[in-house]
C-alpha cells in the first residue's frame, strides 16, 4: 500500500520538485504529531526589505496526502514551503486552504497550482480575491526573475462546517461571518486537536483590523468556548495560555474601539483620535506605531456615521 501510493504521490513530486528546485526549505516546527509551523517574522509591508515572510504557515500530513494551510506573501515564499513539504513527506498536496483573502496569507499559494491541488477557502474568498488581486500584485515583494506572483482562487467554498480527509486524518474547516476579515476561516486538526486561527488570534503583534471589530469579538466569544489542545495564530507565537491570548486581544479591540467612540462624541476628527486611540495598549504589542494608526484610519469613517 504504502508503495502504491508512492507512486502515484511521484509525479507531483518531480513536478513540485522542478518547480522549486531554487527554494531553499522554510524552517519547520512540528509542534504536534504531523502538525508544522513556520512562524513568520514581525515585520511590515511596508519595510524596504519585506519578502512575504510574515505570517504563519504550515502544513498536516496524513496518511495519503498533506494539506498545506496559507502559503506566505509571495511567490518565493509559497516556494520554500513546498520545499519544507518535499524534504518532510513523500505524499502529494492535496489541499492548499487559505484561512483568508490578506496578501500575506495567499501570495504564494502559486507556487502549488500544478493542476493537481485543490484551493480551499471562505465562500466569499474567490470574490474577495477578485477585488484585491490589483492592489495585492503591485505591493507584492519584487523578484529578481520578473515576478510569478498571481492570484490563485479557491475551487472548494466553505460555508458551512466541513471536513477534508488526508487519510486517517480529518481537518474540520469553519467559516465565520465578518470578523478581521470578511472571509475569515479556522483549521481544526481533529486528531490532535490544533486550532489554526489565521488571523482570528494575533500574538505579540499588533491586531490588525479590516471587518467588524463587533463580529471579531463575537466569534472570540464563539472559539473560547470550545478548548482545544493547541492554538496556531496568524501571527506570533502559540500561546501557552489559550485564555490569556484571546484575553489580550478582545482587551486590545475593546479599547480601541472605545476609544475612538469618545473622541468622535468629543467631536475630535480622525488625525487627533489616532495620538490617543488605544494608546494605553502600546507597550503590550508589536509594531503598534504603523498598526494601530491604520486601524483607526479603517474604523474612524465606518463608526463615524453610526
Amino acid at each position: 500500500m504504502r508503495s502504491g501510493i508512492f507512486r502515484l504521490a511521484l509525479p507531483w513530486l518531480m513536478a513540485l520538485a522542478c518547480a522549486v528546485a531554487t527554494a531553499a526549505p522554510l524552517q519547520m516546527h512540528e509542534v504536534a504529531p504531523g502538525v508544522y509551523v513556520h512562524q513568520g517574522a514581525h515585520q511590515d509591508f511596508d519595510d524596504a526589505d519585506y519578502d512575504g515572510d510574515i505570517a504563519n504557515i504550515g502544513f498536516v500530513v496524513g496518511k495519503q496526502a498533506v494539506a498545506v494551510i496559507d502559503t506566505g506573501g509571495s511567490f518565493d515564499i509559497g516556494s520554500a514551503l513546498a520545499q519544507a513539504v518535499v524534504k518532510t513527506t513523500a505524499l502529494p498536496i492535496r489541499y492548499v486552504i487559505n484561512t483568508h483573502v490578506h496578501p500575506d496569507h495567499i501570495l504564494g499559494n502559486a507556487a502549488f497550482a500544478d493542476g493537481n491541488v485543490r484551493f480551499v477557502g471562505h465562500a466569499q474568498l474567490a470574490q474577495a480575491m477578485y477585488e484585491s488581486q490589483d492592489a495585492y500584485l503591485r505591493a507584492a515583494p519584487a523578484r529578481a526573475d520578473g515576478g510569478k506572483n498571481t492570484i490563485v482562487l479557491p475551487t472548494i467554498k466553505i460555508s458551512k462546517p466541513q471536513r477534508l480527509d488526508l487519510g486517517g486524518r480529518t481537518l474540520l474547516l469553519q467559516s465565520w461571518g465578518p470578523a478581521h476579515s470578511t472571509t475569515d476561516l479556522t483549521v481544526l486538526d481533529e486528531q490532535t486537536e490544533t486550532l489554526w486561527t489565521g488571523d482570528l488570534l494575533f500574538t505579540e503583534r499588533t491586531p490588525s483590523v479590516d471587518g467588524e471589530v463587533k463580529g471579531w469579538l463575537q466569534t472570540i466569544d464563539i472559539i473560547k468556548q470550545k478548548p482545544v489542545a493547541r492554538l496556531v495564530p496568524g501571527h506570533g507565537p502559540s500561546p501557552k495560555d489559550q485564555a490569556a491570548a484571546w484575553d489580550a486581544q478582545q482587551r486590545y479591540l475593546q479599547t480601541l474601539q472605545s476609544d475612538i467612540a469618545q473622541g468622535i462624541d468629543q467631536g475630535q476628527d480622525m488625525s487627533q483620535v489616532m495620538q490617543h486611540a488605544a494608546v494605553q495598549e502600546k507597550d503590550k504589542w508589536r509594531l503598534f506605531d504603523v498598526i494601530n494608526p491604520r486601524n483607526v484610519n479603517l474604523l474612524f469613517p465606518k463608526m463615524e456615521w453610526q
